[in-house]
């Protein structure tokens, strides 16, 4: 298990822009609110619009009343060049007629159509579920096309994003990009611990050769809406399956040069001085990685009066509430840890 510090990012963030040029005549949300899918954020003034409809509507029926004519005139010049009434001219003429209406017909349908589709622009809406910004340009002002009007981010579910080490990268990058789940748990500023669960769903394609890290991104389920976009969060990552870790309070360790120690307490009740090799802190204690065995009693406070081979007097403590001054020695925990 390691601990990152990253940002929580939306899924989905959406700019809201108008399509259509024009007058704001109605701002129908409240900035923060939640929206969904399909709901009118802001409607612009929709009569020019709809009097470019009609008027390209009249010409597309013009148009089509002139082709129909047209093929009428067609049949009528088949039937009379097959009895030899009109010269082949008068009949390729009349075909001519009705390709260019057809050709003017289905232009006139086109222009219908965006005549259609700039009048539905007047009303924007909000391509997803989410919550809503305010609104860059309020009730009366004109808008140009392409203008920003808001924005809207996705809530239900959100990313994680955080800089992995190498040592992260070689040890579950393989696995995520396989597709296999890796555990991963985010706290915020003020919740403790790691309450919220999810999964690692992105490791970079390569590591960033000037810092040693990587890009990963985790994705978390947020139907109680307690986690947003922009918060610092703390991460915790662990691979999917549980493994038995060695867990002891930082007060239980000293330095010594390098090295990093502690003492053990005997069946003599006498002090060890015993190396050890540390990993990342999980749940305010930290992993033994070697030098330790669960079930040993190790000293928690008073490390400086403490001396290799010296007797002990002891009081034991869970390891949990080795941080207290009365504490002087407690059991190295083991525990089951993603």
């Amino acid at each position: 298990t390691q601990e990152f510090s990253g940002r929580l990012e939306a899924i989905e963030r959406v700019e809201i822009r108008s399509r259509v040029s024009g007058f704001i005549t109605a701002v129908n949300f409240k900035p923060g609110s939640e929206v969904k899918k399909g709901d009118v954020l802001f409607v612009i003034d929709p009569r020019p619009y709809q009097a470019e409809a009609a008027r390209a509507e009249a010409n597309a029926a013009s148009t089509r009343a002139k082709l129909e004519l047209a093929r009428r005139e067609l049949a009528r010049a088949e039937s009379l060049l097959a009895d030899k009434a009109i010269a082949k001219r008068e009949y390729d003429e009349a075909a001519a007629a009705q390709k260019e209406l057809e050709a003017n017909a289905a232009a006139a349908q086109a222009q219908l159509e965006a005549a259609r589709l700039n009048l539905a622009y007047t009303r924007v809406t909000s391509p997803i579920d989410g919550r809503v910004s305010k609104a860059e340009i309020t009730l009366g002002n004109l808008v140009d096309a392409s203008a920003v009007l808001t924005s809207v981010v996705s809530l239900d579910r959100i990313y994680a994003s955080f800089d992995g080490d190498e040592e992260t990268y070689l040890r579950v990058g393989a696995r995520a990009q396989q597709g296999a789940p890796v555990a991963v748990r985010v706290g915020l500023a003020n919740e403790e611990g790691f309450p919220h669960e999810g999964k690692l769903e992105f490791v970079d394609n390569q590591l960033d050769a000037r810092t040693g890290s990587v890009r990963m991104r985790a994705a978390f389920d947020n139907a109680d809406r307690t986690l947003a976009p922009g918060l610092f969060a703390r991460i915790q990552l662990g691979a999917a399956d549980s493994s038995k870790a060695i867990l002891i309070s930082d007060r239980a360790v000293a330095t010594d040069q390098s090295r990093k120690y502690v003492f053990v307490v005997g069946a003599d009740s006498k002090a060890e001085y015993r190396p050890v090799t540390l990993g990342p802190a999980v749940d305010g204690l930290r992993v033994v990685r070697a030098g330790l065995k669960g079930g040993e009693k190790i000293v928690v406070n008073g490390l400086q009066r403490v001396r290799p081979g010296a007797p002990i007097a002891a009081r034991m403590v869970a390891m949990d509430a080795a941080d207290k001054p009365v504490a002087l020695a407690a059991n190295a925990a083991a525990a089951a840890k993603e």
